[in-house]
Protein backbone atom coordinates (compact mmCIF):
# COMPACT_ATOMS: atom_id res chain seq x y z
CA UNK A 1 0.00 0.00 0.00
CA UNK A 2 3.02 2.28 0.40
CA UNK A 3 4.47 1.46 -2.50
CA UNK A 4 1.63 2.34 -4.30
CA UNK A 5 1.03 5.71 -2.21
CA UNK A 6 4.43 6.78 -3.19
CA UNK A 7 3.50 6.74 -7.11
CA UNK A 8 0.65 8.36 -6.85
CA UNK A 9 2.53 10.87 -5.07
CA UNK A 10 5.09 11.42 -7.23
CA UNK A 11 2.57 11.18 -10.33
CA UNK A 12 0.59 13.69 -8.85
CA UNK A 13 3.56 16.26 -8.00
CA UNK A 14 5.20 15.59 -11.65
CA UNK A 15 1.67 16.87 -13.24
CA UNK A 16 1.88 19.99 -11.37
CA UNK A 17 5.30 20.78 -12.52
CA UNK A 18 4.98 23.83 -15.00
CA UNK A 19 5.50 22.30 -18.36
CA UNK A 20 8.03 23.29 -21.12
CA UNK A 21 7.20 25.80 -23.42
CA UNK A 22 8.86 26.70 -26.28
CA UNK A 23 10.27 30.00 -26.60
CA UNK A 24 8.54 32.53 -28.74
CA UNK A 25 9.91 33.10 -32.42
CA UNK A 26 11.68 37.05 -32.44
CA UNK A 27 11.14 38.89 -35.00
CA UNK A 28 14.95 39.75 -36.68
CA UNK A 29 14.97 43.23 -38.49
CA UNK A 30 17.20 43.24 -41.49
CA UNK A 31 17.16 47.13 -41.92
CA UNK A 32 19.96 48.74 -43.88
CA UNK A 33 20.39 52.17 -43.95
CA UNK A 34 22.66 55.39 -44.55
CA UNK A 35 26.13 55.11 -42.53
CA UNK A 36 25.41 51.63 -41.38
CA UNK A 37 28.85 50.25 -41.13
CA UNK A 38 28.78 46.80 -42.99
CA UNK A 39 32.20 45.88 -42.65
CA UNK A 40 33.75 47.97 -39.15
CA UNK A 41 34.96 50.68 -40.80
CA UNK A 42 37.46 48.52 -42.76
CA UNK A 43 38.03 48.85 -46.75
CA UNK A 44 36.48 46.11 -48.80
CA UNK A 45 36.61 44.88 -52.32
CA UNK A 46 33.57 44.80 -54.73
CA UNK A 47 33.36 41.36 -54.49
CA UNK A 48 33.29 41.34 -50.47
CA UNK A 49 30.17 44.53 -50.59
CA UNK A 50 28.09 41.63 -53.02
CA UNK A 51 28.20 39.25 -50.46
CA UNK A 52 27.52 42.24 -47.43
CA UNK A 53 24.64 43.16 -48.96
CA UNK A 54 23.50 39.46 -49.37
CA UNK A 55 23.84 38.47 -46.09
CA UNK A 56 21.80 41.74 -44.93
CA UNK A 57 19.24 39.95 -46.23
CA UNK A 58 19.07 41.08 -49.93
CA UNK A 59 18.59 38.73 -53.14
CA UNK A 60 19.61 38.66 -56.85
CA UNK A 61 22.58 41.23 -55.90
CA UNK A 62 24.01 42.73 -58.92
CA UNK A 63 27.52 44.54 -59.11
CA UNK A 64 27.01 47.69 -62.05
CA UNK A 65 29.98 50.26 -60.36
CA UNK A 66 33.15 48.68 -58.91
CA UNK A 67 35.02 52.05 -59.62
CA UNK A 68 36.21 54.53 -57.39
CA UNK A 69 34.99 55.37 -54.06
CA UNK A 70 32.07 53.58 -54.05
CA UNK A 71 30.96 50.67 -55.51
CA UNK A 72 27.13 50.35 -56.53
CA UNK A 73 24.72 47.40 -56.45
CA UNK A 74 21.32 46.34 -57.41
CA UNK A 75 19.36 44.02 -55.33
CA UNK A 76 16.26 42.86 -54.72
CA UNK A 77 14.26 41.84 -51.15
CA UNK A 78 10.66 40.81 -51.36
CA UNK A 79 9.02 42.05 -54.49
CA UNK A 80 11.14 45.57 -54.14
CA UNK A 81 14.37 46.28 -56.28
CA UNK A 82 17.08 49.08 -54.75
CA UNK A 83 20.35 50.54 -55.87
CA UNK A 84 22.81 50.33 -52.46
CA UNK A 85 26.32 52.84 -52.74
CA UNK A 86 28.91 51.43 -50.56
CA UNK A 87 31.97 53.12 -49.95
CA UNK A 88 34.89 51.09 -50.81
CA UNK A 89 37.19 52.74 -48.03
CA UNK A 90 35.06 51.87 -45.09
CA UNK A 91 32.11 49.77 -46.36
CA UNK A 92 29.80 52.30 -44.80
CA UNK A 93 26.40 52.42 -47.20
CA UNK A 94 26.64 56.00 -48.50
CA UNK A 95 22.95 55.59 -50.16
CA UNK A 96 19.89 53.42 -50.94
CA UNK A 97 17.67 54.30 -53.56
CA UNK A 98 14.27 52.13 -54.05
CA UNK A 99 13.66 51.72 -57.87
CA UNK A 100 10.54 51.59 -59.56
CA UNK A 101 10.13 48.91 -61.70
Amino acid sequence: MRKNTWSALALAFSLMLPVATPAPALAVSVDIHVGSSLNFGRAITCRQGQRLIENRGFRSVRRIDCRGRTYVYHARRGDRHFEIALSSRTGRVVDVRRLRR
